[in-house]
């Protein structure tokens, strides 16, 4: 995942361009940008915007939860392992390339109050998954590793939700100390993707009231 890595940080320097000095990307602060160019541009924040609140909606609260449902554990956590990394990215991408767009077709200067607001939950959505990519998402995977070593000498890990794991955990204080570690970070990294699916979410509101159905 390192190109991702490097990907993502080229598009998030661009962004931040883009925010601060819009007019050396072509955006005007005192007329209107090229019609064909702004309607290219509408274009990639909607589908990029679109795509990361789609993934972040499906992730959370549907594909999320019926696989932990019907796999065994282990296996749901090492399927877990390699697919947040890939989910983060591509959101995180997704909306770098938001508010890239989102800052070109309203420049700071001239963007009404509710314009910089929604830039702010744009930057803030990208900002919490950024923070699960490279903080969160890595010590929640390290620790699943090593609690899963310990789990696989008690003979556990096979079954399908936690019940053989706290049942465990009461015999086993070392266990009992990876799990309420695991379940701090893993409760940060919860709370990092929810503030980013709010954040994209009252994003989605704006875009809706400007909608002419």
């Amino acid at each position: 995942m390192a190109w991702i890595t490097r990907f993502l940080t080229a598009v998030a320097f661009l962004a931040v361009g883009v925010i601060f000095s819009p007019e050396t990307f072509g955006s005007k602060l005192d007329g209107p940008n090229s019609p064909k160019l702004s309607t290219f541009i509408k274009l990639a924040h909607l589908l990029s915007f679109a795509t990361a609140w789609g993934a972040a909606l499906w992730v959370t609260f549907i594909g999320g939860i019926i696989m932990f449902k019907n796999l065994p554990r282990h296996q749901f956590g090492n399927l877990q392992s390699k697919m947040f990394p890939a989910y983060f990215s591509m959101v995180g991408v997704c909306c770098a390339i938001a508010v890239a767009a989102f800052g070109y077709l309203h420049p700071w200067k001239s963007a009404t109050t509710a314009e910089k607001y929604q830039l702010g939950f744009l930057v803030s959505g990208f900002a919490f998954n950024l923070s699960n990519l490279l903080v969160f998402t890595p010590m929640t995977i390290e620790m699943m590793k090593q609690r899963h070593k310990v789990e696989k000498e008690q003979n556990i890990g096979d079954e399908i939700g936690w019940s053989k794991n706290q049942e465990a955990a009461k015999s086993n204080p070392k266990l009992a100390a990876m799990n309420k570690k695991f379940g701090m970070i893993h409760g940060l990294s919860s709370l990092a993707n929810i503030m980013s699916f709010g954040s994209l979410a009252m994003h989605s509101w704006y875009l809706a009231g400007k909608l002419n159905l």
